[in-house]
């Protein structure tokens, strides 16, 4: 008769939520990915414009024209700004999933630790049990074989 561990319910439910905070973590870190690299694109072209501006300038710009390279360049800064602060907050929330997804992960392993010692409990006590009938069973035939 094996008997059933107790805290089964509860090694379930770690299982489940740490299955679950490592979906929201790799959700996490695919939006960090994206929000980076949206980022990167954004100096990139921020680079390119400003090389097309220096061009420019060097050919001769009218007074309207440097205005507007200007101030595209100034709005090019400011979403390059903006989107850094939108990477650091995902950065933030990526390691706040990762502190989740280790807190679950290590009561998972606490759960499953106490499963595998009621498992080796009950396989002590079957192999005990075991031994003792094939004793008995030992017994009950020695005395037989002598006579």
């Amino acid at each position: 008769m094996t008997a059933r561990f107790h805290l089964q319910p509860l090694l379930d439910l770690a299982q489940t939520r740490t299955d679950e905070a490592a979906r929201k973590l790799g959700e996490l870190v695919a939006a960090e990915r994206d929000l980076e690299e949206k980022l990167r694109m954004l100096e990139e072209y921020r680079q390119e414009y400003n090389e097309r501006f220096a061009q420019a300038a060097r050919d001769g710009l009218s007074p309207d024209a440097w205005r507007n390279y200007s101030a595209f360049i100034n709005k090019l800064d400011d979403a390059i700004g903006m989107q850094r602060k939108v990477v650091e907050q995902s950065r933030a929330k990526t390691a706040e999933g990762q502190q989740a997804w280790l807190a679950q992960r290590t009561k998972l392993k606490a759960f499953d630790t106490l499963s595998q010692r009621h498992q080796q409990v009950l396989n002590r006590r079957e192999a005990r049990q075991e031994q003792k009938q094939s004793d008995e069973h030992a017994a009950r035939r020695s005395p037989g074989e002598e006579q």
